[in-house]
């Protein structure tokens, strides 16, 4: 009579995933093994990998007809870490290992010929699934413990192959617990990376850059070349607020999924400054079998698009949806996918093809007809999900010469509001996911009040200016956070009145 044996993976489609049951059936007959349930290619030749492993680990490989099927039936999957359960269901199927043996366990890895655990992409996600479905126990690589690490509440084991694996079970030959680190580098901040301190003069960009990252709103810069658009951008990173332990598992998660990373934890928040030759699939994610893109990449970070008139169209329209939902969902004929995408945007632009329309110094060559073209490039609505605008000049050669850097503290003093201003955001929404930036209308209604005196000069201001109700609320949160970063409880005329100066003039 043949038995059923059951042992749990778990497939990271996805953001979320799903636990996968891995069912073995061994029955007389022709020795085969066939596995049925909308596996990949990976996975059918998985069954070689199996078979060599079990013989070379010196376990019996059952000489019956057998079937494996990944349950539920209908979900795709992919992925070499099924070799592990599918090799421990076989084992089960055919005896040599008891069914109370990996109950309340989930595995997962891939097996070399020889029997050995190689390590495998996504494991923080594996093990978040395992962990929300009430599993104490999750088998892993070696390789892959520390990052699976991040999440509490269950067991990890590393593995290093088979055989060592079915000793543990069988309680003969005990798994030693790894040492796990999770401390962040000494030095996140690289030696050759610029800082405010290294930016002479543009005070008002600097405000702006200091506003975003205490609120997480979108940026953007304009200006001649050489104004130190880049340059500014690319402070940004360094004086944002450290990853949370949450924002961590959720920043991992994705480059793991995306296998950038495999056992690397993500420290830092993402920088991410895909070329203007990426392609819509590679900004937004997607594919046959749907992945992450840069967007997702930069989530918790910052997506730096420089020269932004320079992409496509059609690219820079696809972000106003996640620009608004935080999240970007893929429809494929493989499969549907939600990702997320609560990214900080900084883009930097010229004000003209040749880059001097109204430069005080060089002349502008650009015709009318090109300068209106060049500028459209950016759609209303596409700048109207852009919170700060900021024009950034050139600044005197003289200037850089004869300025002294010496006392220069601007960086420390900026890094410390910003994080006092986080602080008191987090204390206010109970969420290190939740900024200023990213409340939704009715949010703005419950946690922002304005007075009287304030609310009459918004008023004035919106009609005014013709502001979208998207753009008036952004007036609102960009001011809360404006009054955060000086420690006010209460919104005031003069922080409204400075976030009304970031709007570009055709908002």
């Amino acid at each position: 009579m043949s038995m059923v044996a059951k042992v749990y993976s778990a497939a990271p489609i996805g953001f979320e995933g799903s636990l996968i049951e891995v069912e073995t059936d061994t029955a007389k007959g022709l020795p085969s093994l066939q596995i049925v349930g909308m596996g990949s290619k990976s996975i059918d030749e998985a069954k070689e990998r199996v078979r060599s492993a079990i013989k070379n680990s010196l376990l019996d490989f059952p000489a019956q007809k057998i079937t494996i099927n990944l349950a539920p039936a209908e979900l795709p999957k992919d992925g070499s870490h099924f070799d592990l359960p599918i090799a421990i269901s076989i084992l089960v199927s055919s005896g040599q290992i008891k069914p109370a043996e990996v109950s309340s366990s989930v595995f997962a890895g891939e097996l070399a010929l020889d029997g050995s655990i190689r390590p495998i992409k996504a494991a923080v996600s594996i093990a978040e699934i395992a962990q929300g479905n009430g599993y104490k126990t999750l088998y892993l690589p070696e390789e892959n413990v520390n990052q699976a690490s991040l999440v509490s509440g269950i067991d990890i084991v590393g593995i290093k192959n088979l055989k060592h694996l079915f000793l543990h079970l069988k309680k003969e030959v005990p798994i030693q617990a790894i040492a796990i680190s999770q401390a962040a580098p000494e030095n996140a901040h690289p030696a050759d990376s610029p800082t405010i301190d290294d930016i002479f003069g543009q005070e008002s960009a600097k405000r702006a850059l200091a506003i975003a990252a205490a609120g997480h709103h979108n940026l953007l810069l304009t200006g001649s070349p050489g104004a130190g658009k880049t340059m500014l951008a690319k402070t940004l990173p360094y004086i944002l607020p450290p990853l949370s332990e949450q924002e961590k598992i959720a920043v991992t998660k994705i480059h793991s999924l995306a296998g950038n990373v495999i056992d690397d934890i993500v420290q830092t928040r993402p920088f991410r400054s895909p070329h203007h030759t990426s392609s819509r699939i590679a900004l937004i994610g997607g594919g046959a079998k749907p992945k992450p893109g840069e967007i997702s990449l930069a989530h918790l970070g910052v997506l730096f698009l420089d020269e932004i008139p320079e992409y496509p169209r059609s690219t820079l329209e696809a972000l106003r949806q996640p620009l608004e939902d935080k999240n970007i969902s893929i429809s494929r004929a493989g499969g549907f996918s939600i990702f997320p995408a609560d990214f900080m945007l900084v883009a930097t632009m010229n004000p003209c093809p040749c880059g001097y329309f109204g430069d005080p110094e060089r002349e502008c060559n650009c015709s009318t007809t090109q300068i209106l073209n060049y500028q459209k490039r950016l759609s209303g609505p596409m700048l109207d999900r852009i919170d700060l605008t900021v024009s950034v000049s050139r600044v005197p050669h003289s200037d850089i010469l004869t300025k002294n850097t010496s006392t220069n503290k601007q960086h420390s003093n900026v890094v410390s509001s910003v994080n006092m201003a986080r602080a008191t955001q987090l204390n206010r929404y109970k969420s290190s996911f939740k900024n200023n930036g990213n409340l939704s209308s009715k949010e703005i209604k419950r946690y922002i009040t304005l007075d009287r005196p304030s609310l009459a000069l918004l008023d004035k201001a919106s009609d005014t200016l013709k502001l979208s109700a998207r753009s008036y609320f952004k007036i609102i949160k960009i001011a809360r956070t404006i009054a955060d970063l000086a420690g006010s409880d209460e919104i005031s005329q003069h922080h409204l009145a400075e976030a009304l100066q970031y709007r570009p003039k055709d908002a």
